[in-house]
């Protein structure tokens, strides 16, 4: 599976993406694709899209931790690596 969630992406690019995947969301983009289309869209986008355009890629793995998460640019979720595990940092809002 491959999950794909950007700021904004060019026009062009979502345009492509949505021959692959559903958008449940705008620039939000979810396919079950098979590994090796995955890299091949993995590598479309990073030649692709700006780093304005604040992508971030989470791709199902067979092996623990079961995912690899890759960005292009900056994001509004922060990545961060503990113990070689990926996660992805969550604000809590105070009520």
């Amino acid at each position: 599976m491959l999950v794909v969630v950007a700021n904004d992406l060019p026009p062009a690019v979502r345009g492509r993406m949505k021959l692959w995947f559903v958008e449940p969301r705008p620039n939000v983009f979810v396919s079950g694709v098979k590994d090796s289309v995955a890299k091949t869209v993995i590598e479309y986008l990073y030649q692709h899209c700006p780093a304005e355009s604040g992508v971030m890629i989470f791709r199902s793995l067979p092996k623990p931790p079961g995912y690899d998460i890759r960005t292009i640019g900056p994001t509004r979720k922060q990545l961060v690596e503990i113990s070689g595990l990926q996660l992805v940092i969550e604000t809590l809002k105070n009520s």
